[in-house]
């Protein structure tokens, strides 16, 4: 078997590339296909762990969902995990092989060709189609040299490409028609089709553009797909989804206070929280408060523990954190966020920027000493209430807890986590701890709710088959079956 492929470039990014690719690898999937998602590279804090024992992103892991496969590390040979404003850890085939500040980065891809090729091959020998993301813009030829992620990959793989504008954020015509201008003539021919995402209002009103981008570019038109207002209940792969309004729920009986901090990861730990009609979280980033009403502070997975402490408490967050437990609320850590809640966090080796030591919250009696392994597991057990869990555990260090301390679970023979002498103060290096429907369940009554109906795994699966279902509708899929190769 040898697919056919096709690649999807963005005129800039977050234009709907991986939501398209998830939408498409559902709807071809229904039509009997074998489809398997392939990014090259990415560039993404929101991570999944693979069958095969390693990590991709995010965005890969919800479009392998979307096609039903079990997700491989060679569906993302390449991931940058941004660890400060100018460097990033490099994640090749699902394991570290170093850092790398971002100019040391750029000399970094040649030599990592060889290696997404080889992964792009093996999917190739799988699925009867390769749907292919690209990476940020397509018409960033400061970076063309030694690209991997656009038009470097799409020449090195003879892929033809289907380019990306979005029209919610203006100035479409000129993006589309701009990339092909600015665009060397080889890497230009790449290009075989355009799509113009996340219209609103009446089609009509834009054919004559639709018509004038074709005429201007010499692409086929695929299509203009309206806006998806389902798309916020998906995972979201990029920080960016945490910058906009969260949603209100003036008739919630729970809210919930998580501090947004600057390398919050593995965020989508949230989003079945999102889901339930009585939870209203309440995003704070710093410079802002805890509200006095909140039941749960929820601190979420950070790439960097110890930088994302220090902000935490230049904001005086930690002062609104032990105000809270005074008043009687909980306080959940997950993974970074359980280190953060401990007595200390070390450093020894430099694994997140200078060697260092330093105080926790110190809420948990705990202390955490980072280390350069890294566990990358699913897991299933019970928690310290009798009820079943699944999840995954994505990190480095370990944490060690005083005698006598209450672990938070057992999972997979071993115990995991802590638990305050009071009850009101939980730590776990679990993701995923809020899809699993009875621990979400479970949560919900502690904080003072009535428990779920909520089946999450069955609300994405809906959401992608209504995803799939309007981009039937909407773009010429027979003609991306023509064109992919």
């Amino acid at each position: 078997m040898t697919a056919r492929v096709l690649m999807f470039q963005g005129t800039g990014s977050d234009v709907g590339k991986s939501l398209m690719v998830a939408g498409l690898a559902r709807a071809f999937t229904r039509r009997g296909l074998s489809v398997l998602p392939f990014k090259p590279q990415n560039m993404s804090n929101n991570a999944a762990v693979t069958a095969d024992g390693g990590e991709i992103g995010r965005a890969q892991a919800l479009q392998a969902r979307a096609a039903g496969v079990p997700l491989s590390v060679h569906m993302n040979p390449v991931l940058l995990k941004p660890q400060s404003e100018t460097g990033a850890q490099v994640v090749v085939q699902g394991k570290i092989v170093g850092n790398a500040k971002a100019a040391d980065y750029q000399h970094m891809k040649a030599g990592l060709m060889p290696r997404v090729l080889d992964s792009f091959e093996r999917l190739k020998q799988q699925a009867d189609l390769v749907l292919v993301e690209g990476a940020g813009s397509a018409s960033e030829i400061n970076l063309r040299a030694n690209d991997i992620a656009n038009m470097g990959f799409a020449r090195a793989a003879d892929v033809p490409v289907i380019l990306i504008g979005d029209i919610d954020r203006g100035g479409v015509i000129a993006g589309l028609v701009g990339t092909k201008a600015v665009l060397d003539v080889d890497d230009a021919a790449m290009i075989e089709g355009f799509i113009v995402n996340r219209f609103r209002g009446d089609p009509a009103l834009f054919s004559e553009g639709m018509r004038m981008i074709a005429e201007k570019t010499g692409w086929a038109s695929i299509g203009l797909l309206p806006h998806f207002s389902d798309a916020a209940k998906l995972p979201a792969e990029d920080a960016l989804g945490l910058s906009g309004p969260a949603q209100q729920k003036p008739d919630a009986k729970i809210r919930i206070a998580v501090p947004i901090l600057p390398h919050i990861s593995n965020f989508d730990d949230l989003d079945p929280l999102d889901m339930e009609p009585d939870v209203e979280l309440i995003r704070v980033r710093p410079g802002g408060t805890i509200p006095s009403d909140c039941r749960l502070v929820l601190l979420c997975g950070s790439k960097s523990t110890i930088a994302d402490l220090a902000v935490l408490k230049d904001a005086g967050l930690d002062i609104d954190i032990k105000a809270h437990v005074r008043r009687g609320g909980y306080v959940l850590g997950l993974c970074g966020g359980y280190q953060m809640l401990g007595k200390t966090v070390a450093d020894p080796d430099g694994i997140e920027g200078s060697p260092a030591t330093v105080d926790g919250l110190g809420l948990l009696d705990v202390d955490t000493v980072l280390t350069g392994d890294k566990r990358l597991v699913s897991v299933q057990g019970v928690s310290f209430d009798g009820v079943c869990l699944s999840g995954y555990e994505m990190h480095v260090g370990e944490t060690t807890a005083a005698a006598g301390n209450l672990a938070f679970s057992m999972i997979d023979g071993h115990y995991d986590g802590s638990i305050s002498p009071d009850g009101r103060v939980f730590g776990t290096y679990i993701h995923g701890l809020f899809a699993d429907n009875s621990q979400r369940s479970a949560w919900l009554q502690r904080l003072g709710g009535q428990g779920t109906a909520l089946n999450y795994d069955e609300q994405v699966d809906a959401v992608l088959d209504r995803l799939a279902a309007h981009m039937e509708q909407h773009l010429d899929l027979d003609r991306l079956l023509a064109i992919a190769r």
